[in-house]
């Protein structure tokens, strides 16, 4: 039998898991489902207001369509990032020479912070010295500079053309980890009993991915739903609403209206938003398990 020392070993070989995951996760979702229930400028007032501001946000047709602009950019963000990921891990899984440059080149978005990537398209798309008006005017493509994030139908692709080429590498590295999992006798197995290689793609490669792949998707999409920084510094949500996202709209309600309890609320809200995607994503693509 082990003794008692033993025993409680793994518990503090886990403590400091738990206890980072507790100051940095749960005691401000706590803290920030509790300021949902005030109007308060966090220091000196702090009157109870109850369900105020819940009914306030369901009630605001507002909220609900930035919930499900929110959404229309995520799908297809996610969608971009796999259809990129996917296309690029079986690329980097064909063992072909110098891979291994091309998988740190490729990995390199991924790594550079959000501000850089922000203001480094921001530069890309400025309608007067950009690079991308000037090649296109140099080129005779166009007469005139486009202004890429000042109009409401181009801001909103731009802005997802900059989140997919700076997401799809973890999607990428993700999906190559799981392709080298798979074990090369399967493959050999299916060529023996006749498979082409898109039939073993089918019924060999897509099952053996489906654990990464349902881990990745449900990463991919919290991760760009909550999505803010980029976004903010493209477009502070503008032109219009045109990418005013639900993330840029809680910070507007608690830093520029300073109605923190309403914005508390409005986190509380997506917190669930996710929470329901990922069980739905479990259930929809789980192994029966879940």
């Amino acid at each position: 039998m082990l003794s008692s020392k033993n025993r409680w070993i793994g518990y503090w070989f886990i403590a400091p898991a738990v206890v980072t995951l507790l100051l940095l996760v749960t005691y401000p979702l706590l803290y920030g489902a509790y300021i949902s229930f005030f109007d308060t400028n966090l220091t000196t007032k702090w009157d109870f207001v109850g369900l105020k501001y819940y009914k306030e946000i369901f009630s605001n047709t507002e909220f609900i369509g930035k919930i499900l602009l929110t959404l229309h950019y995520t799908f297809w963000v996610v969608a971009g990032h796999f259809v990129v990921g996917m296309g690029l891990a079986l690329i980097l899984n064909m063992k072909l020479k110098g891979q291994t440059v091309f998988r740190v080149i490729l990995i390199l978005p991924w790594l550079f912070p959000e501000v850089v990537v922000g203001l480094l398209w921001k530069w890309l798309f400025n309608p007067l010295y950009g690079l991308f008006n000037a090649v296109l005017m140099g080129t005779g493509m166009i007469d005139e500079p486009i202004s890429w994030l000042g109009n409401e139908q181009i801001a909103f692709i731009a802005v997802i053309i900059v989140s997919i080429w700076k997401g799809f590498p973890m999607v990428m590295m993700l999906i190559l980890a799981g392709l080298q999992n798979i074990s090369e006798d399967i493959y050999e197995a299916a060529k023996i009993d006749g498979c082409t290689r898109l039939t073993a793609f089918r019924y060999v490669t897509l099952p053996g991915l489906m654990p990464v792949m349902l881990v990745t998707l449900i990463l991919d999409t919290v991760w760009w739903f909550k999505q803010f920084t980029m976004i903010w510094i493209l477009t502070q949500g503008g032109p219009g609403n045109a990418t005013n996202v639900v993330s840029i709209d809680i910070f507007k309600q608690a830093f520029d209206y300073f109605v923190f309890g309403k914005a508390s609320a409005m986190a509380i809200i997506v917190f669930f938003v996710c929470y329901l995607m990922g069980y739905g994503y479990r259930r929809l693509f789980g192994n029966g398990n879940d």
